[in-house]
């Protein structure tokens, strides 16, 4: 017993490394990482993103940073963390989705070259995150933390709910790692516990509590349909902007709440 519970144990810690370094680029000097369940991390890496961006926010601060110019340089650092892993799925996504015959979308999305409507949409996604990071009233490390992992949710929203699109492809193991919409749980559990744990500390947290539980879940879920409207199902590029656009979306919420 003792021997198949370290072995459970030593397996969990090596898939949770295996989602570290495949949603980051934080590098880990570890072999023989597991990457077949990595969606199954996805709000975790969220949430330890948002932190990281959180203490590098908190850090531009203190040292007389410019407000502007620090979420500018957060948003810069955000990219620099992800190593640009989802929003390359914007520009993918917005460029297939841009092509009239539906049947040439997945060819298009598959190109590595970048078009012009996907520049726009990275443009436009990055100056939303920068704008409303500038506007955000509640502490901006909290919020960092929260889209963050609702952005990840929203990722596992769309490999439960829709059909994925192709036979091959990195989207092929999120999606055998998300079986059941049971997979969900642990993850919204995380988040929920996330607000909680704040309204604990500071009971006047508890109106951006409720309106980023409120908020992040219909945009995680609202996201992930509309690319399902468009295409029918989802690839491994509409996983990424569906992080993206969710982190960007419930920011600009934030910013009225």
């Amino acid at each position: 017993m003792q021997i198949n519970q370290h072995c459970s144990w030593k397996q969990l810690s090596l898939e949770m490394m295996g989602a570290v370094t495949f949603y980051t680029c934080i590098p880990l000097p570890i072999n023989n990482l597991e990457f077949r369940r990595v969606a199954y991390f996805a709000p975790l890496i969220g949430l330890m993103i948002g932190g990281i961006l959180g203490l590098i926010d908190r850090g531009l601060h203190l040292i007389g940073m410019p407000l502007l110019t620090s979420s500018a340089l957060v948003v810069g650092f955000w990219i620099l963390l992800t190593g640009g892993l989802h929003l390359d799925g914007v520009m993918d996504a917005a460029d297939g989705l841009a092509v009239q015959n539906p049947q040439k979308r997945l060819e298009v999305m598959v190109d590595s070259a970048t078009g012009a409507f996907g520049a726009m949409a990275a443009i436009a996604l990055l100056l939303l995150k920068t704008a409303a990071l500038a506007d955000l009233h509640s502490p901006h490390w909290l919020g960092l933390i929260v889209v963050c992992g609702w952005g990840r949710w929203g990722q596992q929203i769309a490999i439960a709910f829709y059909p994925y699109l192709k036979p091959t492809g990195k989207g092929k193991f999120h999606k055998d790692a998300i079986t059941s919409y049971w997979d969900l749980l642990p993850g919204l559990i995380l988040l929920l516990s996330v607000s909680a744990i704040a309204v604990l500390f500071d009971k006047t947290l508890l109106k951006l509590a409720l309106f980023t539980v409120v908020g992040g879940s219909a945009i995680a879920f609202s996201t992930g349909a509309w690319f399902y409207h468009w295409l029918g199902g989802h690839t491994g590029d509409t996983y990424g902007a569906v992080v993206e656009w969710t982190e960007a979306f419930l920011l600009c919420l934030l910013t009225v709440g």
